[in-house]
């Protein structure tokens, strides 16, 4: 199926993200601050290493497509990526903030709520079509929110915070195309890097000294930055922003189960019920596509035949 391979860059881009905790959580002492400006810089300046080593040819190409637009496009093409580096740098100070002073919970709801901001702002501003069973869905993510927003107000408001600006990432990104889709990343990353810069000198703190905060921040740049937006960038330019927003819940359901069974945080049984209506509601939402790869490994012993 062509829509396969996007799918699966979406999932493995969410999975991975579900496990940010294991590395965020150990440098909690630091200040957010801190912990997204070392972020930011150490992707900025691996990024630039290796694109300037490896993907000039894409640089140029670039550049070249570029040149060949006419000026309402180059206008629109910057617009949108100076705006997706200011969403993403938003999203990440956000939820290093919340995560490490707020609970792990209300990150797990921010991308909860991401999900639906992602398909309403899909649906009005880039007009992407839902079936009637996808609208349940989406009533289903809905009626889960209301839910854990009942259980704790300002999670919500938090949470609405977080998933409005990487809701906006997203739509804003599923029409950016015509671009290597690394070198679209390392772009936003670098631009988020310019941004903060002016601030460092004033807003940082003591210059951290500890093995474990660079060896955590390596591990959150890597694993946890290029590797993931990589693959959602990519899963954009194969299936609708909705999609891989609903698909975002798979982030949330597993940093709900290391909130429980790691960090040991109280969930009341209203809060375990609404995050099994969200799954039920992903599971609803890409129904199709799930009945899709039923039939096709049902044809396959036929083809073998």
């Amino acid at each position: 199926m062509k829509t396969t391979k996007y799918y699966t860059a979406a999932i493995t881009c969410f999975v991975i993200w579900g496990f940010f905790s294991l590395v965020l959580k150990p440098i909690h002492d630091y200040a957010s601050l801190d912990i997204l400006f070392y972020r930011v810089f150490s992707c900025s300046i691996l990024m630039l290493l290796i694109a300037f080593t490896f993907k000039r040819k894409s640089i140029k190409e670039a550049i070249e497509t570029f040149k060949g637009f006419s000026k309402a496009e180059k206008k629109k093409t910057v617009l949108l990526n100076i705006g997706g580096s200011v969403f993403l740098m938003a999203n990440w100070f956000t939820f290093i903030y919340v995560m490490n002073h707020v609970s792990v919970k209300a990150t797990s709801l921010a991308y909860l709520v991401c999900p639906i901001l992602t398909t309403l702002l899909a649906y009005f501003i880039l007009h992407e079509k839902l079936s009637k069973t996808q609208w349940m869905a989406v009533g289903l993510s809905i009626s889960g929110c209301l839910l854990l927003s009942y259980a704790n107000i300002m999670d919500m408001f938090f949470s609405i915070i977080i998933g409005f600006t990487y809701a906006s990432y997203l739509v804003s990104q599923r029409i950016n195309k015509g671009f290597d889709k690394f070198i679209i990343l390392t772009f936003h990353i670098t631009m988020a890097a310019l941004f903060l810069l002016p601030f460092y000198p004033a807003y940082s703190g003591p210059v951290p000294t500890e093995f474990k905060f660079y060896f955590c921040i390596e591990t959150i740049a890597i694993l946890f930055t290029i590797f993931p937006l990589f693959l959602n960038l990519y899963a954009l330019s194969g299936i609708n922003s909705s999609t891989v927003g609903m698909l975002l819940n798979i982030n949330p359901m597993i940093a709900f189960l290391l909130a429980m069974f790691l960090y040991k945080e109280q969930f009341v049984p209203i809060q375990i019920l609404a995050y099994g209506i969200v799954f039920l509601a992903v599971l609803v939402f890409n129904s199709h596509h799930l009945f899709a790869i039923k039939q096709r490994l049902l044809q396959y012993p036929k083809v073998l035949k």
